[in-house]
C-alpha cells in the first residue's frame, strides 16, 4: 500500500510517516523544506523503512500537481500539513487568515482534488484528513486555526457523501493536545506581544492543564501533554482498516471536551469548562 503524507518533517507527520512503513506499506513523506526531513531521512536508513521524502508546498497549486501526477499509484492520502494562528479576533487581518486557510483547508483540497479522478475512475482510495478538537470546539484566541479545522471537516463531511459509493474512504482524526513542536510554530500578529489578549491567552493555556493531568489514555504525566504516538496510531489505523469510523477523537481531553460540549447547551458547556479550567474573568 502506497501513502502520500504533509508535513512529515516533525510531530504527528513524521511519526505516522514512520509507524506507516514500519507496518509495511511504502511512505511519500513530503514537507515544504526538504533539510528539514534529516532526522526522519537517517530513521528511515537505519531501520530499512520504505519511506520516500519528497518536497511539497500544500500552498502552491503547480507543486501539488506535479507531486501527485502519479495519483493512480497512491493508495491513501494523510493530509497533515497545518499550523496555528494565534490572535484576538479583532487582531486577524485578512492576510493572516487567508494564510491559515490557505494552508490547513486549501491544502488539503488541493490534495484531495490532485488524487480524486484517478481514484474515482479506480474505485478505491483513503483520504485521512488531520483535524483536531478545535475543529468540534473552538477555544478563545485560536478562532482562526478552529475556522480552518471547522472547515476541514464540513469540506470532509460533504466529500464523505459524495465519494463513498466509488470506493473511497474519508476519515478525520481529531488530536486533543499532545507534545509535538506544533505550539512553537504559531503565528501571531505584531501586535499580540505585551496586550491583553496575550496575558489573558497566556492564563488559559496554563489553565489548560487541568485537563492535561488526566493524561491520555494513560501515557500523559502530572501536566504534561501526552505522547503523540497516539495520535501517529490513530491515523495508521484509519489507513489500514476499513470499519474505522468517520471521526476518530484521540486523547481523553479531546474526548472530554467533546463529550461534555454534545451534553448540554452551550451556556451550560461554557460554565462547565470554566470550573474545569479554573479559568474566570
Amino acid at each position: 500500500m502506497n501513502v502520500l503524507i504533509t508535513g512529515s518533517n516533525t510531530g504527528f507527520g513524521k511519526l505516522a510517516a514512520i509507524s506507516l512503513a514500519r507496518n509495511g506499506m511504502t511512505v511519500i513523506a513530503t514537507m515544504r523544506n526538504l533539510s528539514k526531513g534529516d532526522d526522519l531521512l537517517r530513521i528511515s536508513q537505519e531501520e530499512e523503512l520504505p519511506i520516500e521524502i519528497r518536497q511539497l508546498d500544500v500552498c502552491d497549486p503547480e507543486m501539488v500537481k506535479d507531486c501527485l501526477s502519479d495519483a493512480s499509484e497512491i493508495d491513501a492520502v494523510v493530509n497533515n500539513a497545518g499550523f496555528e494562528v494565534q490572535a484576538a479576533i479583532e487582531q486577524l487581518e485578512d492576510e493572516m487568515m487567508l494564510r491559515q486557510l490557505d494552508t490547513n483547508l486549501l491544502g488539503p483540497l488541493r490534495v484531495i482534488r490532485a488524487v480524486l479522478p484517478a481514484w474515482s475512475q479506480r474505485g478505491s482510495g483513503v483520504i485521512v484528513n488531520v483535524s483536531s478538537i478545535a475543529g468540534r470546539s473552538a477555544p478563545p484566541y485560536s478562532g482562526s486555526y478552529a475556522a480552518s479545522k471547522h472547515a476541514l471537516e464540513a469540506l470532509s463531511e460533504s466529500l464523505h457523501f459524495e465519494v463513498s459509493h466509488l470506493g473511497i474512504r474519508v476519515c478525520v482524526i481529531e488530536p486533543g493536545r499532545f507534545s509535538t513542536g506544533f505550539f512553537e510554530n504559531i503565528v501571531r500578529p505584531d501586535s499580540w506581544e505585551g496586550s491583553s489578549h496575550q496575558q489573558r491567552a497566556t492564563a488559559f493555556r496554563e489553565a489548560l492543564l487541568n485537563l492535561d493531568n488526566l493524561g491520555n489514555e494513560g501515557t500523559g504525566e502530572g501536566g504534561a501533554p501526552a505522547d503523540p504516538q497516539i495520535v501517529a496510531d490513530a491515523i495508521v489505523r484509519a489507513v489500514k482498516d476499513p470499519t474505522t469510523p468517520f471521526r476518530t477523537l484521540v486523547g481523553q481531553d479531546a474526548e472530554l471536551i467533546d463529550a461534555t460540549k454534545t451534553s448540554m447547551s452551550f451556556e451550560d458547556f461554557e460554565a462547565t469548562m470554566r470550573a474545569a479550567l479554573d479559568w474566570h474573568d
